[in-house]
């Protein structure tokens, strides 16, 4: 399981995370990601521990803290939902193109 860290500085690294989460265990692994088309932080990271203990010190430790000026949301992340595989909504499905060309 990893947790979610929400509300970050768009300045956090992994480097920040690491120190800040490694005061309640190891940290195995930290996910930032960046924006595709800009490459600036997007605001929130994931952080992977090496226990369920150790995760849940730092969600009750850090939750709703202060960091870096931003009232930090942490909690246990949530299983990535799939991505849609219908057309709804105006997919790519079928050809609408009326000239005949893409």
């Amino acid at each position: 399981m990893s947790i979610y860290v929400g509300n970050l500085s768009y300045e956090v690294t992994q480097e920040h995370l690491n120190q800040t989460f490694g005061e309640y265990g190891t940290v195995k692994r930290v996910q930032l990601p960046a924006d595709r088309e800009t490459g600036r932080m997007r605001g929130f990271a994931f952080v992977e521990m090496s226990s369920e203990a150790e995760e849940a010190a730092a969600i009750e430790a850090l939750d709703g803290a202060e960091w870096m000026g931003r009232d930090l949301k942490v909690n246990k992340a949530k299983p990535r939902e799939e991505r849609g595989g219908s057309n709804a909504g105006g997919g790519w499905g079928g050809n609408n193109n009326r000239s005949g060309r893409y």
